[in-house]
């Protein structure tokens, strides 16, 4: 059986549709954003530096609950309630990004810092006797 080849322009990598990530579907400017970001070392804009500072050399993933991630302080899932012309804007505006430990992140979801702050939900996280 023949495969046809692959139109490479069938598929719409990084467009930010229905399926696409935003926060992709500008890679270029996304990475500056996170170099910039890393490089001034902030705390985390999340817990406001409770958990301890930011490591920004570790992975981020779910092994590293202290490590760096990017997130957006008006979430971009409600891009539109928030006056953003498309998620993409909303994902690279970099007034609308803040370092956080990728806990916090995970913690806050798609909610904004106060509506955190209204629901009483704290950070039951203890590093010290490393019980995430």
């Amino acid at each position: 059986m023949r495969m046809r080849p692959v139109d490479p322009g069938a598929f719409s990598f990084g467009t930010g549709g229905a399926m696409g990530n935003p926060r992709s579907a500008n890679g270029n400017l996304r990475r500056k954003h996170r170099a910039r970001m890393k490089a001034i070392r902030g705390e985390c804009g999340i817990c406001r530096g409770k958990l301890g500072p930011i490591h920004y050399d570790e992975p981020s993933d779910s092994d590293h609950p202290l490590s760096f991630v990017i997130d957006e302080i008006k979430p971009v899932s409600r891009w539109k309630e928030f006056g953003y012309a498309s998620r993409e804007a909303a994902a690279q505006d970099w007034n609308n990004l803040q370092a956080a430990h990728y806990c916090c992140n995970a913690m806050k979801g798609s909610r904004t810092q106060s509506e955190l702050h209204r629901t009483n939900t704290s950070l039951k996280i203890n590093p010290q006797d490393g019980a995430w």
